[in-house]
């Protein structure tokens, strides 16, 4: 079934997080969705649990910056992540290798 809501995805990552794949991890990651259906929400990973919060983080490791049409075809693999990033419909600063831990971490 189709994520067709920012904010709904963003509550269910705390649902299928992978702690498994977040062994040694202590990175905060800044999503800014722009679009009617956006906002801010940071995701704090450490010491294998997850932390979902609405709102921007003072210090995050890698911030993502796309629209909600973007973000929304990541999270239902309608779209490449990598091949949004080439193509500048995905902005990541700070640690942009952490960007592909993302699925491990999150498999929506």
């Amino acid at each position: 079934m189709a994520l067709t809501d920012v904010k709904e995805v963003f509550n269910k990552m705390g649902e299928v997080f992978n702690a498994n794949a977040a062994q040694g991890l202590d990175v905060v990651f800044q999503y800014e969705i722009t679009g009617d259906g956006g906002g801010n929400w940071n995701v704090v990973v450490k010491d294998g649990a997850c932390q979902v919060n609405e709102g921007t983080h003072e210090a995050p490791s890698v911030t993502l910056t796309m629209s909600d049409e973007t973000w929304l075809g990541i999270v239902n693999k309608q779209t490449n992540g990598m091949q949004a990033f080439m193509s500048g419909q995905l902005k990541a600063t700070g640690d942009i290798m952490l960007a592909q831990r993302v699925e491990q971490l999150f498999p929506l």
